[in-house]
């Protein structure tokens, strides 16, 4: 079967000269972690490369469809699918390959500097393959073009080197946060999950045993994730939205503070009344009084 290292229709490909990562060496700025060559790949049928002595530029492949494979290290074969970021160190023994029925469509990079292995290791893309969102398959794209765009007219230029070596580091290190991010969407995700459920529930009395039921979580992770996320204990949260809501009917309703107080699910007026000069401030009568607007 033919392999093709290079040489695809529409392909876009620059390698920066000689004398320009000559030029780049002697910047302290840049030197640390520049940009040496960038390149698109268009469903790239028969594509394949393969350095058994590894690479001098840490490789970082992106699949925009299709699917290919990559092979680093010992045992580390991994497939590559549409919106999959394979990163390659340097020096490490690899091959790689498009799909022979369904070839790879890839932005590739290769960077070098004296910083950039700490710089991946710090921000967790060391090597191996990450899927990325639609949105951050965006940002990346929208990344690959800028640069290329620049480096073909400016390629010259010292200051866009060195505004290409930021912008690379800006994005990948919001791309090792991808993990991060999506860990925190989770546990919004439980928070906003378990207040909606805490305002179909307001003219009831709410247990915590309820609320670890509904969100299916033990009860001191929901405890946990609601203190971070909100600075209060759930139930703690969960009477902020009932006193919340007693603002709303004290302001648009003619209801009284006895008929509101139950239709919150307290049976005492008292007890109601103050729960809410402790949350709100003042009393229900006092609130009531208050001009608005």
């Amino acid at each position: 079967m033919e392999k093709k290292a290079d040489g695809f229709q529409a392909e876009k490909i620059f390698i920066m000269p000689q004398y320009v990562e000559d030029e780049v060496l002697n910047e302290p700025l840049i030197r640390p972690f520049y940009l040496t060559d960038i390149g698109y790949y268009p469903r790239a049928f028969h594509h394949y490369r393969e350095r058994p002595r590894g690479c001098d530029s840490h490789i970082l492949i992106y699949c925009v469809g299709g699917e290919g494979w990559v092979s680093a290290g010992a045992d580390n074969t991994y497939r590559v699918t549409e919106r999959t970021l394979a990163i390659i160190p340097a020096d490490t023994p690899h091959a790689y390959g498009a799909d022979d029925t369904n070839p790879w469509s890839i932005y590739w990079f290769h960077v070098r500097g004296e910083q950039v292995e700490d710089y991946l290791k710090a921000i967790g893309l060391a090597a191996g393959a990450l899927t990325l969102s639609p949105r951050d398959a965006d940002k990346l794209a929208e990344m690959f073009h800028h640069c290329y765009d620049i480096l073909t007219a400016k390629s010259y230029s010292i200051p866009h080197h060195l505004h290409i070596s930021q912008t690379v580091k800006y994005y990948l290190s919001l791309t090792g946060l991808i993990p991060g991010r999506k860990e925190e969407e989770r546990k919004q995700q439980v928070i906003e999950h378990s207040v909606q459920f805490m305002r179909t529930k307001l003219d009831q009395s709410l247990t915590l045993e309820q609320l670890v039921s509904h969100a299916q979580i033990s009860k001191q992770h929901l405890n946990h994730l609601f203190k971070s996320s909100t600075g209060h204990a759930p139930i703690d949260y969960y009477h902020r939205l009932k006193m919340q809501r007693a603002g709303q009917l004290l302001d648009l309703t003619d209801l009284t503070i006895k008929e509101i107080c139950h239709s919150l699910g307290f049976t005492d007026p008292y007890y109601f009344s103050r729960m809410f000069k402790k949350i709100i401030g003042i009393s229900p009568s006092e609130y009531r009084n208050n001009p608005k607007g």
